[in-house]
């Protein structure tokens, strides 16, 4: 049997805030990783080719519904990569294009 009492709002709303918390922490962690990331030229590197192989910049349609279902998954991924660029490090998204195209 289980301890828990579903009319204790206060254990509730103690659960919610840790998880809350535990999330907020993820959140900066993956923030401050990819600014790491995206701060040397080595890591601008790899994650430019994340993105390519993730299939950010193509379609991602093909006549065989699996195959297609496959690309989307890779290229929501990339485009979650992208996202997180953009979102922490934009003027760092510039540079990476830049070295690309050289």
């Amino acid at each position: 049997m289980s301890d828990h009492d579903p009319l204790d709002t206060s254990s509730l709303d103690k659960a919610r805030k840790d998880v809350s918390t535990k999330d907020k922490l993820i959140q900066q962690s993956e923030a401050e990783d990819i600014r790491w990331l995206m701060s040397s030229k080595r890591g601008r590197r790899m994650v430019w080719r994340q993105l390519e192989r993730a299939g950010v910049f193509r379609l991602s349609f093909n006549t065989n519904s699996m195959a297609m279902a496959f690309a989307e998954g890779a290229r929501n991924e990339g485009l979650r990569l992208l996202s997180l660029i953009h979102a922490n490090c934009s003027e760092l998204y510039a540079t990476m294009l830049k070295e690309a195209n050289e």
